[in-house]
């Protein structure tokens, strides 16, 4: 993946906390012998400085000289998690979602920065204007102290906006999303090849990436009422065949043949898109793509009926599938993982499958619910830390995390990769209910989330820099909880 040059950071607003008054920030230093570094697992320790950037990572015994010192002990080390993919929809939908709630279930998730996409919000991230409402919203909370997390966000690419784009790249969003699709929001329509030529030239120019939900719908699924089961998920699956993902990655390829555009496929869904993305790369391409947790957890064939819940644009498609997706993933053609976590209110969760809402719910447990399925197919926390921190940081053009290194900003979480555990959605803390993951049993946990040196998860009273909560056996409180 290419990075984006360092003089050209995005905009981010910083969910890091800052000191109480007359609290001095000081150094401190996270020990365990399980530090996930770019080369890999080592038993050392970070020394955080007091501006909250990783200082030093060093291997063995620690320096006497060290700050004071917090031993994790077999519990590992990860980077924060960056997720490149989700729908946080403030403003204008906050009753979706919202950022204080999103970056609530981010901690709870071990991510520590999100790059927020430019719809459901209203207006819809496409021109200035909408960006600085978007950047006025997130920036209301910080100042509350209410976000766990920190915010980038992508601008909106649709049609005739090619004009737009340079203003709002210069404002600072990551780069540009768009459909090929029905986005489901009037406001964000979908691009033709007509829109998308001039587009990815101006594009090319400004070294922006282009991210694309690409799928070339060619017919339209027949109306409810004529269908012999619309509750049936081989309906849904049957209105979105794989050859729609296909043939929009084809013509995508040809483009960026033509434009040099960078360009990221998002949620690739379908075996058949590997080999095109594969022998694009082969070629010199620049071209990446990710897949999503639901893709490479779950499977069509044990997708119940008559559940809206996992009904999300492409489909969750049968083993076959999943299974070439991961060895997509496995062998680097994918290039990272993303939640797509695309929340709506249950009342647009219910009826025909067809007509739902269609969208995962999954900030919280994506990361964990990607674990659970790698470490049994031999991956390892490396892996995790790549697909899921380095990866997506790189993508949205953010230096300074995604890894363990001196110099990066200190987002770390405790984490124990061996913990068992069954997801219940009323402990959740999206805004939401109705996780496709509810009932799920799940491997690995969440201990503690330090954004900025800070410690953010789990909730509670104020605490010295580098001091872990206790840590309880008891459920964390849900989303009754939250601060409207």
């Amino acid at each position: 993946m290419t990075a984006v040059a360092p003089s050209r950071i995005p905009r981010v607003v910083a969910g890091r906390p800052c000191a109480s008054r007359g609290e001095a920030r000081r150094r401190w230093t996270l020990r365990s012998r399980r530090v996930v570094t770019p080369r890999g697992e080592v038993d050392g320790a970070v020394v955080v400085s007091s501006e909250g950037r990783i200082e030093s990572v060093t291997e063995g015994t620690i320096s006497t000289e060290a700050p004071e010192t917090v031993d994790v002990g077999e519990l590992a080390v990860l980077p924060g998690g960056v997720d490149s993919h989700v729908h946080l929809n403030e403003p204008g939908r906050t009753e979706w979602e919202g950022f204080v709630a999103g970056t609530r279930a981010a901690a709870a998730g071990g991510v520590t920065t999100l790059v927020d996409m430019p719809l459901n919000s209203e207006p819809t991230t496409v021109d200035v204007a909408a960006f600085a409402a978007k950047l006025e919203a997130a920036e209301g909370h910080r100042r509350r102290g209410h976000l766990l997390a920190d915010v980038a966000f992508w601008g909106g690419l649709v049609p005739r906006s090619a004009p737009r784009l340079e203003a709002l790249w210069r404002q600072g969003v990551a780069g540009f999303k768009a459909f090929m699709a029905d986005s489901g929001v009037d406001s964000f329509p979908p691009v033709e090849r007509t829109d998308l030529l001039p587009a990815m030239r101006s594009l090319a120019e400004l070294g922006a990436p282009l991210l694309v939900h690409a799928e070339v719908v060619t017919t339209a699924p027949p109306p409810a009422g004529r269908v012999a089961d619309p509750q049936s998920y081989a309906t849904w699956l049957a209105a979105r065949p794989p050859r729609f993902e296909v043939d929009a990655v084809r013509s995508l390829l040809e483009l960026v043949e033509q434009t040099g555009c960078r360009v990221h496929v998002v949620h690739v869904a379908a075996a058949d898109v590997v080999p095109m993305i594969r022998e694009a790369k082969a070629s010199g391409l620049p071209v990446t793509a990710e897949t999503c947790p639901h893709y490479l957890f779950f499977d069509a064939e044990n997708v119940p009926d008559g559940d809206p819940r996992f009904k999300c644009a492409p489909p969750i498609r049968g083993r076959r599938h999943r299974e070439a997706l991961w060895a997509a993933l496995l062998d680097g053609t994918l290039d990272l993982v993303a939640s797509d976590h695309s929340p709506a209110p249950p009342s647009m969760k219910t009826g025909s499958l067809l007509s739902a809402w269609g969208g995962i719910l999954s900030l919280e447990v994506a990361r964990i619910a990607l674990w659970t399925e790698a470490r049994r197919r031999g991956a390892t926390l490396s892996d995790l830390a790549r697909w899921t921190s380095e990866a997506p940081a790189r993508l949205a053009g953010l230096p300074e995390r995604g890894a363990i290194v001196p110099g990066a900003a200190a987002d770390l979480v405790v984490f124990d990769p061996d913990a068992p555990w069954r997801v219940r959605d009323a402990a959740l803390h999206h805004r939401q209910p109705g996780s496709a993951y509810d009932g799920s049993e799940l491997v690995g946990r969440v201990e503690a989330t330090y954004l900025g040196g800070r410690s953010v998860w789990p909730p509670g009273e104020a605490r010295r820099p580098g001091e872990m909560a206790e840590l309880s056996a008891g459920e964390p409180a849900g989303r009754e909880t939250l601060e409207s």
